[in-house]
């Protein structure tokens, strides 16, 4: 018989690193520390290897855990993070070019970019509104989070940006505390994090011998 090598859960990694690298990109957006447009540089490191790689790793491996939804999540916002490091990293040349182009094209640039993101994270939500209260807060602050930034950058507006920030350091915090409740456990800690269900409450006898309640 095959046996098959049992893999620990990738759950607070990809957390951990979509909650660090999203920390530190939304100080600089709320201007926290820095004046407000200062390059985004500091990201890069944890665009690229953190939020990015290790992200889309979680993502891999949850696949292997028969995990749809972790392994979409975690696979996707890897991408978004090594995009973004991307359209940041001077040597890709993208937004000089869409500063070149002049006009609206980097401003609408980045908001298309970050439109797409918001469309996406709203799905994500959807398909949390079954699972616990702190993937389902996660989501919906993460899409406020996309919304504020896009408008920000569409309308070349610092204070939607700013707003964007102070949204995304929120979102980082659920994040962290979602990772936290996976990491704390009654094996190593002397207390736990609570993270309730929203999983639909059958009745005893709603489901007994494949019948529903009306016997069907």
């Amino acid at each position: 018989m095959t046996q098959f090598r049992k893999l620990a859960n990738p759950g607070p990694l990809g957390l951990s690193s979509f909650a660090l690298t999203t920390f530190v990109l939304s100080l600089h957006n709320g201007a926290i520390g820095q004046p407000f447009g200062t390059p985004t540089s500091i990201v890069l490191g944890l665009a690229f290897f953190y939020g990015g790689l290790c992200q889309l790793l979680a993502g891999m491996w949850e696949f292997a855990q028969n995990n749809t939804f972790g392994a979409t999540a975690f696979s996707s916002y890897g991408g978004f993070w090594m995009s973004y490091a991307v359209i940041i990293t001077p040597g890709f040349e993208v937004l000089p070019t869409l500063t070149e182009a002049g006009g609206t094209a980097k401003a609408h640039g980045l908001g298309i970019f970050l439109l797409g993101w918001v469309i996406m994270t709203f799905i994500f939500f959807l398909a949390t509104l079954r699972s616990n209260l702190g993937l389902c807060l996660l989501f919906a602050f993460l899409d406020i989070t996309f919304i504020l930034l896009c408008a920000g950058d569409w309308t070349s507006t610092p204070k939607v940006t700013k707003a964007g920030g102070y949204m995304g350091m929120l979102t980082a915090f659920i994040a962290w505390y979602i990772a936290a409740s996976d990491l704390i456990t009654t094996d190593n800690s002397i207390f736990t994090l609570p993270n309730p269900s929203l999983a639909r409450k059958f009745s005893a006898n709603h489901i007994e011998d494949g019948k529903t309640e009306d016997g069907n």
